[in-house]
This record gives structure tokens, C-alpha cells and sequence, in this order.
């Protein structure tokens, strides 16, 4: 590698940000729910890619990402599509009642939820010899993974691909290319010192739950929403209608409710709190042994004057994938999300 003082981000490809990176978790298409949670317990992941026998399924998005023999060429498996856990929230927040239909809705194949969320619904590829700022653009608008193949056969570097033929994938996160950029610190120090503000990187338009929200309407809601994770502000009164999301702005912030804080629930222990108050959920959370091995799960937050080295910190060290921005009295002003710090990366780099 070439010294610091030689090398700009616009020489980095992707594959400097999947070198590392340990190949693909995946789940089986006849997988169950429950196995595919289990999966993304066991792996820290938040999404698994579906793998099925070739030929058999038309890909999320007319997708066709094939795993081929490296000798023969031959596919092995397809790739038809991705499950998150919004995918679950969704699935679970189903119209049957969440307690008695719990059992029934995690024994449900995994293919068959693939693309209850829009995001799911196309499955991409990145080749390895794309740039880092086409691999900017791409997840700066609001795609949070991609495949990477290990060895393409395709020599690609315009953009994201939906067919792709590779002995082995790993999977390339926005979680990735944000803790790269901490890591070349020294190409990006300029960006990074300035504030979140500075950089038009708050969102200001956030949805919320209150904090007497139960869990079980607040799944329902993320849901509608498409939602992942919403803050917990203060109930203003016993009167405010607690099963819907209320505009959060200016609201005090208490809490965090996160899709991925389900995906370490057994079902007993799942049905056990769905009746619970978000709020009494969260603070679970960190209680409880499932969790023992997860980042402290307190609120993470940030104010308008915080450095984008900063916000970046927190998101990576807490695995978080938004960080909310509130004033010195905890009222919310807005979020920053790791789609908005790429976005705001980018913009600056191209205009510097």
C-alpha cells in the first residue's frame, strides 16, 4: 500500500473493505423462522441471505446469484433472497393475535417471508472492483447490504449487478464502509472533524413511540412504518393514544425499541413480553443472559454540535445503526443514521 500522503479514497475498491471478512451466513430455503433467528443470534448478524438448490426459484427482484463450482462452474446453489429482521417484525405483527399465532408464525419457511420488506425484495451483488465512492453512492441510498463475490467472473465496476456467478460471497454491511472510514482517518480527517449539522447529516422527520407503548403495538407499527428501530420519548399524558407512532420532535427521549433486540427472544420468552411496555422491554434487554455477549444496549445519542468522528464512534462501538440527536434537556432534534453519514461523506468528499 502506498503511503497516506499518496493515496485518496477514490483508490480504494471494495474489495480493501471485504478482505477481512469472513465468508457468507446463510439459512437454507426450507429453514424455519426460529432457525434463521437462531442464525442471526449465533452470527451477530441483522439479515441472511436464503440459499436454495439451482433452477427451482425465481430470484428476490429477478435476481439470478449463483454459488458455482470452482472447478466445474456448475451452480451448487442460488441466493433467492434476503431475510432481516424487518422482515421478521413484519411477519410476526402478522393479522393473527401475536401470543396465541407466535408459535405457528416461527415455524413458518423462511422463503416464505422473503420480501415482506421492499429491501428484500431485490437481492444485489457489488464486485470487488468497484470503487469506494460508486460503493458510497449505492449504500447512501438506503440499500444496506450487498454480496460481494470472493472471485467474480465478471470484471464490473459501474455498479450494483442481479446476476452473478462465484465459488463464495461474503456480505458487504453499511456498518462496514462507515468503520472504514474511521479506519483511513488520516484521508478523511477534514470531513470527519466537522459537525453532524455542518454536514446536513440529521434527519429531523422522526417517528416515535411513547414510552407506555406495549411491544406488541409497537412491532405492529414498525411494521406499517417499515421501520427498524424508533425512539422512546416521554407519554405526554394518559389521554395520548399509545398504539400509534406520534412525531418525535421535541419529545424527551427515554429509550431505544430496536428490530434486531428480537432476535434473541426464545418464543416463551417473546410471548412473555410482548404485553410489556416498550420502555420495560428495553431496559430488559441488557438484564437479560440472551443478550450477555451483545454491546450495552443504554441510549445512544448525540447533539447537533458532535463531530462526525464522533457520531461514527458511537454507531460502530454500540452497533447501532442510528444515533439520536437531542439538546441538552434530552428532547429529540432528529436522528443520524449510517445512510445519512455516507451520504454526507460522500457529498463533502465530492465537493472538496
Amino acid at each position: 500500500m502506498q503511503s497516506s500522503k499518496q493515496v485518496s479514497m477514490s483508490d480504494f475498491t471494495v474489495k480493501d473493505l471485504t478482505m477481512d471478512k469472513l465468508r457468507l451466513v446463510e439459512v437454507p430455503d426450507k429453514a424455519t423462522l426460529a432457525d434463521a433467528l437462531n442464525a442471526m443470534v449465533a452470527n451477530r448478524v441483522r439479515a441472511v441471505p436464503v440459499a436454495a438448490a439451482p433452477g427451482q426459484w425465481l430470484g428476490a427482484g429477478g435476481s439470478m446469484i449463483v454459488e458455482s463450482d470452482k472447478e466445474t462452474g456448475s451452480a451448487k446453489k442460488q441466493y433467492i433472497g434476503m431475510v432481516t429482521m424487518l422482515d421478521v417484525v413484519a411477519h410476526i405483527a402478522g393479522e393473527e393475535e401475536l401470543e396465541n399465532g407466535l408459535d405457528k408464525k416461527m415455524a413458518a419457511p423462511v422463503s416464505s417471508i422473503i420480501g415482506y420488506c421492499p429491501e428484500g425484495r431485490s437481492l444485489w451483488s457489488l464486485n470487488p472492483s468497484t470503487s469506494i465512492m460508486d460503493c458510497m453512492e449505492i449504500l447512501s441510498k438506503g440499500l444496506h447490504r450487498v454480496l460481494v463475490p470472493l472471485d467474480s467472473n465478471v470484471e464490473n465496476t459501474l455498479g450494483p449487478e442481479l446476476v452473478e456467478s462465484a465459488s463464495a460471497y461474503t456480505m458487504l454491511t453499511q456498518m462496514d464502509l462507515v468503520s472504514f472510514f474511521l479506519d483511513q482517518s488520516s484521508h478523511l480527517q477534514a470531513i470527519l472533524s466537522r459537525t453532524v449539522a455542518d454536514l446536513s447529516a440529521i434527519n429531523d422527520n422522526v417517528l416515535a413511540i411513547t414510552s407506555q407503548a406495549r411491544v406488541k403495538d409497537a412491532v405492529k407499527c414498525m411494521s406499517l412504518a417499515m421501520l427498524n428501530a424508533v425512539p422512546i420519548v416521554e407519554a405526554s399524558s394518559d389521554e395520548e393514544d399509545h398504539t400509534q407512532l406520534v412525531d418525535g420532535i421535541n419529545r424527551r427521549v427515554v429509550g431505544t425499541f430496536s428490530a434486531s433486540d428480537l432476535k434473541g427472544c426464545h418464543l416463551a420468552t417473546l410471548r412473555s413480553w410482548l404485553p410489556l411496555n416498550a420502555l420495560e422491554f428495553a431496559e430488559k434487554i441488557p438484564r437479560n443472559p440472551l443478550f450477555a455477549s451483545a454491546p450495552g444496549r443504554e441510549l445512544v445519542t448525540c447533539h447537533v454540535t458532535s463531530s462526525l468522528a464522533q457520531v461514527i464512534r458511537m454507531a460502530t462501538t454500540k452497533r447501532v445503526h442510528r444515533v439520536w440527536v437531542v439538546d441538552k434537556n434530552d428532547g429529540l432534534q432528529g436522528l443520524v443514521s449510517l445512510t445519512d453519514i455516507i451520504a454526507a461523506v460522500r457529498a463533502a468528499i465530492s465537493t472538496s
